[in-house]
């Protein structure tokens, strides 16, 4: 709004003066009659306010945002909020949360401690059943086939998985079980199958007759644990048990050894085991035990032990007792496999994510570890493990202790927020766990009133000791939130994100955009087109004040130097309606670019012209000023046409004047929009990019709007006659050429002006090192070359003298 009132301001100073001046000219110098030209220098006056205002600015507005929201709804972002989609290009810090957002909320197998060997899988793309077949240490086949059975057997018939083909695509039951299922899958074997096989266990076909012969111990509270005993084909039993770890784990007495035998477990087994789950439990996993026992034929399934109780205290059953340890396995709700690369690509647009999470400190370091919100650098140097314990100050906090730390409590006894004390906490903070809805209003409150970027000591402190650049504005907060009482936090975020699986209606009604997916990734998607919003504006702004400053200048000489303009009233408006509402539609329409997240968020404090957007304009101005003045004054006598103000004059006073469309100004009409055309698609490049063309075919609009308004022009030009006011019967293909190639010249002119820029910038920067230097009088840390150094060594040396 401020950009479009500044140019109004000045469309109507140039209309002011062009009316001023051409009537002092023709009636105080000319002596031309007042009733038969006023109207015709108002017209002039107008015709050039009409082309200054930027009325297309708004409309390039609601088109980028209307067209990013319709594209961003195609990739799981439903925008409520149409000044969401600019606003979450400027976000500087993305608070999110961990189930369901950064987690897939799906209970899946993530490590297994079987042979004496530990198999964690830390990649989340890779399955733990891929990993562990793929791993050198690889268990016997046979190892495998008894895990598979075990959590086939071993598991309710409610826990189901769907395929489709080999692929899960789904499953029902118990979660857990369900984990259990899907590895004995990624093993290569399929649950239904074997129960079906299993004498004892199946339901179906020639077997469901002998279910009976198969006896099931229930999970329970109490016991922490599940049984299913099969018949085998000695005549016994073998018995399958799956629960706690520390449950089966007390109750084993022997474990499969690497030569797929059961070996007598040792003390350093038994150390080994437990240190293992204590690992896992760390890792923020729920650990489960899975162990067999053979049993002879007539067992007493209801016989209870002498020396081993229940969990309750309950005694234990016999044949649940003296167990074969085969597996201990860890499991987590894990990493959507596209988190990783998303966290990295918001590191690399200089935005920061925190983990805001009700979890235990040691679930959510290890999710947050995973998912590279957390780097090693966060952790003690001398840290071997990455668990809470070993973060360095202020980069983990529990909830209890974050408001503890940025409330204080007033003489009254009301507590009252501290900014201070906040903004020593937060550039630090990666992750916020045991944390509630509270907290999350606190954290978006504290981040977006922080005005820590001021204190330049501070944060030239913060870099120094740290190595943390804190961004040079204030903090642009996205939230997410699935809960009623998320509602505040989203609503006081710059950027609400709402569930659109899991979260409630209330959180939804907060929420500025819906991630329709649940997906962190969508999240990350939506910045990259909020970026796009800004910079499809920037490039509709670089297009239309280039048209203005050459549009605005030829009309003003032109008026000056024979009381008319080349570009005819009708001329200015078909420029103006290329220059707002097609121009509009097709830069509103660019596709984003991988690239706008390898750049910082916008500075809302910055202008939104950039120096190098200032270079592209002046320079195409410049060109454009330079052929259609040249035209005006020397096309008559280069190219043989009389002159336009001749032709087109209706006094009488001079020789030639016949009163009708001049070839001459038609001319310029078609190089001037020509030059438009073909700057048009300069202007899809904001940084001084080679290839102007690139990605222009993915951009189908564009390249339609540019192929009407091209075949308009023809039609305009050739067959527009008194309605376009152009000369009848048109241009000459010579003309047409010429024409053409003026404004193909736009393209060559745009290499030119970024050579010219990137030069004028390293000078600067290097007049600005030199004075730098000559002030300090010491040498910058920068490289710079022989006759500097030789000039610091004569400076040092004289110095030393002295």
């Amino acid at each position: 709004e401020k950009i479009a009132k500044q140019i109004g301001i000045a469309g109507t100073c140039a209309a002011f003066l062009s009316l001023a001046v051409n009537c002092i000219k023709g009636f105080a110098f000319d002596g031309v009659s007042v009733q038969e030209y006023l109207i015709e220098y108002i017209v002039v006056a107008i015709t050039v306010l009409a082309v200054a205002v930027p009325e297309g600015l708004p409309l390039a507005v609601t088109l980028s945002l209307a067209f990013s929201s319709n594209k961003m709804m195609k990739e799981q972002n439903l925008v409520k909020h149409l000044d969401a989609c600019e606003t979450m290009g400027c976000a500087t810090t993305i608070c999110t949360d961990k189930t369901g957002t950064l987690t897939a909320n799906q209970m899946t197998a993530r490590a297994i401690y079987t042979t004496k060997t530990d198999f964690s899988c830390n990649d989340p793309a890779v399955t733990l059943g891929k990993f562990v077949k793929d791993s050198a240490d690889r268990p016997h086949e046979s190892t495998l086939k008894l895990i598979s059975n075990l959590i086939s057997i071993d598991t309710m018939d409610e826990s189901t998985l769907d395929f489709e083909g080999d692929k899960v695509v789904g499953s029902t039951g118990n979660p857990t079980e369900v984990a259990l299922l899907v590895l004995a899958s990624d093993f290569g074997y399929n649950y239904q199958q074997i129960r079906n096989m299993t004498r004892g266990r199946s339901d179906k076909g020639d077997l469901a007759e002998y279910l009976v012969e198969g006896k099931q111990v229930e999970f329970s509270s109490a016991r922490k644990m599940m049984s299913w005993a099969v018949p085998t084909e000695n005549g016994g039993y073998r018995i399958y048990c799956k629960g706690a770890s520390e449950v089966i784990f007390a109750r084993c007495n022997h474990q499969l050894g690497k030569s797929n035998r059961s070996e007598e477990m040792d003390d350093e087994s038994r150390l080994s085991i437990s240190a293992t789950a204590e690992a896992y439990a760390r890792r923020g996993m729920r650990t489960l035990a899975l162990a067999y026992k053979d049993l002879p034929s007539g067992v007493d399934f209801d016989a209870k032990s002498d020396s081993i109780l229940n969990s309750d205290g309950s005694v234990a059953l016999c044949v649940e007792t003296d167990l074969v340890f085969l597996a201990l396995v860890g499991i987590e709700d894990p990493l959507r496999p596209e988190v990783q690369g998303a966290i990295t690509k918001c590191y690399q647009a200089g935005i920061d994510v925190r983990l805001v999470t009700g979890d235990s400190p040691n679930t959510a370091v290890s999710i947050a570890y995973q998912a590279g919100i957390l780097q090693d650098f966060h952790f003690s140097v001398s840290a071997d493990e990455k668990v809470a314990a070993n973060l360095k100050p202020n980069v983990l906090m529990e909830g209890k202790t974050f408001r503890r730390r940025v409330y204080r409590i007033d003489d009254d006894g009301n507590k009252e927020f501290d900014q201070t004390a906040f903004d020593k906490i937060w550039p630090h903070l990666r992750v916020l766990a045991r944390s509630s809805p509270d907290d999350k209003l606190t954290l978006a409150h504290g981040l977006n009133q922080s005005t820590l970027f001021a204190d330049s000591r501070a944060c030239q402190k913060l870099k120094q000791d740290d190595n943390i650049s804190v961004f040079p504005d204030r903090q642009v907060v996205a939230m997410t939130g699935d809960g009623t009482n998320d509602a505040p936090a989203l609503k006081r975020a710059d950027i609400g994100f709402a569930m659109g699986i899991a979260g409630t209606q209330i959180a939804k009604d907060a929420a500025d955009i819906i991630l329709l997916d649940d997906n962190f990734a969508s999240i990350v998607t939506a910045a990259k087109w909020g970026r796009n919003v800004y910079a499809s504006i920037q490039k509709f702004l670089q297009f239309q004040l280039t048209v203005n400053i050459a549009a605005v200048i030829t009309a003003l000489v032109g008026s000056f130097a024979f009381a008319k303009t080349p570009l005819a009233a009708i001329h200015m408006l078909w420029v103006n309606l290329i220059m707002d509402s097609l121009a509009s539609l097709a830069l509103a329409s660019e596709p984003p670019t991988e690239e706008l997240l390898k750049r910082d968020p916008v500075n809302r404090s910055k202008s939104i012209i950039t120096s190098r957007m200032w270079a592209n304009m002046l320079g195409h101005a410049s060109y454009q000023i330079f052929v259609v003045l040249w035209l005006l004054f020397a096309g008559p006598e280069v190219f043989g046409f009389d002159p336009g103000h001749l032709v087109e004059s209706n006094d009488g006073l001079y020789e030639g004047s016949k009163k009708e469309n001049s070839e001459h100004y038609t001319f310029i009409f078609n190089t001037f929009v020509w030059m438009q055309l073909f700057n048009e698609i300069n202007s899809r490049s904001l940084e001084g990019e080679f290839n102007v063309f690139k990605g222009i075919f993915k951009n189908p609009l564009f390249c339609s709007i540019l192929i009407i308004t091209a075949c308009l022009q023809v039609i305009m030009v050739q067959y527009g006659d008194k309605a376009m006011h152009v000369v009848e019967g048109g241009l000459s293909a010579e003309y047409w050429g010429i024409s053409i190639g003026f404004g193909a010249g736009s393209l060559p002119i745009q290499q030119v002006i970024n050579v010219v820029y990137t030069w004028g910038d390293k000078l600067l920067c290097l007049h600005s090192m030199r004075k730098r230097m000559t002030k300090s009088r010491r040498l910058s840390t920068r490289n710079i070359d022989a006759d500097l150094r030789d000039n610091a060594s004569n400076i040092s040396g004289s110095s030393s003298q002295k």
